[in-house]
């Protein structure tokens, strides 16, 4: 089996809807794929993520290196058997936390010498290191060790850091190329190895990394270093301009994005997977996505109120619980909380993508943005 068909089912404009075959199922795309940090989504147990319709989430090759170490990982038949996942698993190489270690880490050609958050050990990446992590992790897509480039940063700064990543883009696939078949427990296919397009915040340079990544032959491509404190607007451009010099058979990544209403936009522009820490996070600060736009469940005015969370959602939070009982629970500090919260915005985040694949499949996604698709992921609460 060819790492990774990736099918189309349709086109429209730039939108289209396809399907990636990993070893361990399809993912129907555009899809955006919830946050596993340590070999789990945050406060959500993986059936419930299979009811939720998730075909795809991620693990983190820095925390699971550092706990509970990707040997112990390997010796007990990888991260899906580990953590009881049966669908498709894509790891990260580690470089966004690294990188994100600022005064406990030091960069040369060779790796990035860092120390762990947990205990302040010291520990050496290199592009084969995070490689042979992500080989012992058995995700069915994993992902090149890039240096994620600061922002702001001059074109100089940036150049050198985007020729450092391409550096270690052939490193890494010199590596797998050589290990890919180390994966015994990956019988139905191979592992796939995407690379990462970076060049900061300048077209050509963005330009220049994705033709010079794509001349190596990996088998997606992901663009990266963006919402990184840059505008809207900025990331937008980006990612349409870097589209332009990636190839159409092949799926597109970008790494990092975003709140619904951009999740969808990108989906719009081409982009086939997406993935973000926000709806998690936000659902531990109270934060939900609705229909009616976004609605912080502390404020006081809910103390009482007996409507679903969101009433156009058909969750199991929306379906069984009040907006009244989910202010309780948040300000009582109790743990369900998060978890309901977590839940629900999960919920709304893959309903979106089903949403904007429907629109595709129509032959209305050039009008995501403007149609009924829109209507579900209002950014600001009225």
């Amino acid at each position: 089996m060819t790492a990774l068909p990736f099918i189309t089912d349709a086109q429209s404009g730039t939108a289209r809807a396809g399907r990636i075959v990993t070893p361990h199922g399809e993912v129907e795309t555009p899809v955006f794929m919830p946050v596993g940090t340590a070999g789990s989504v945050k406060s959500v147990p993986q059936d419930v993520l299979e009811e939720l319709g998730a075909q795809i989430i991620l693990g983190n090759t820095y925390h699971l290196y550092l706990r509970p170490g990707h040997e112990l990982v390997r010796n007990l038949g990888g991260l899906h058997k580990f953590m009881s996942w049966e669908r498709a698993l894509l790891t990260d190489s580690g470089g966004f936390q690294v990188f994100s270690l600022s005064d406990l880490r030091k960069i040369s050609e060779e790796g990035v010498n860092f120390r762990s958050h947990l205990d302040g050990s010291s520990h050496f990446f290199t592009p084969e290191r995070s490689i042979e992590i992500q080989i012992a992790l058995g995700g069915d897509i994993i992902m090149a060790f890039d240096e994620c480039t600061e922002h702001p940063a001059d074109e100089a700064r940036t150049r050198e850091s985007m020729e450092l990543t391409l550096r270690w883009a052939k490193r890494c696939k010199a590596y797998f190329d050589a290990h890919k078949s180390e994966v015994p427990w990956h019988s139905s296919g191979e592992q796939a190895l995407f690379g990462i397009i970076q060049g900061g915040m300048y077209a050509d340079l963005r330009r220049e990394s994705a033709e010079r990544t794509v001349e190596m032959g990996f088998t997606g491509y992901a663009i990266g270093g963006l919402s990184v404190g840059e505008s809207r607007e900025k990331t937008q451009e980006m990612i349409a301009h870097t589209l332009e010099f990636l190839p159409k058979d092949r799926p597109r990544y970008v790494m990092g994005v975003g709140y619904p209403e951009e999740i969808a936009q990108y989906a719009a522009m081409g982009v086939e997977m997406m993935d973000c820490v926000l709806p998690t996070r936000a659902a531990r600060h109270g934060l939900l996505f609705t229909s009616e736009g976004r609605l912080n469940i502390k404020n006081a005015r809910f103390a009482q109120d007996q409507g679903p969370p969101d009433p156009k959602c058909g969750c199991k939070v929306c379906s069984r619980y009040t907006r009244a009982y989910l202010r309780h629970l948040f300000v009582t500090g109790e743990p369900l909380a998060g978890a309901l919260n977590t839940v629900h915005n999960l919920a709304f985040y893959l309903d979106t993508m089903r949403a904007v694949r429907h629109a595709i499949c129509l032959g209305a996604g050039s009008g995501i943005l403007s149609g009924s698709v829109s209507s579900t992921i209002q950014p600001e609460h009225p």
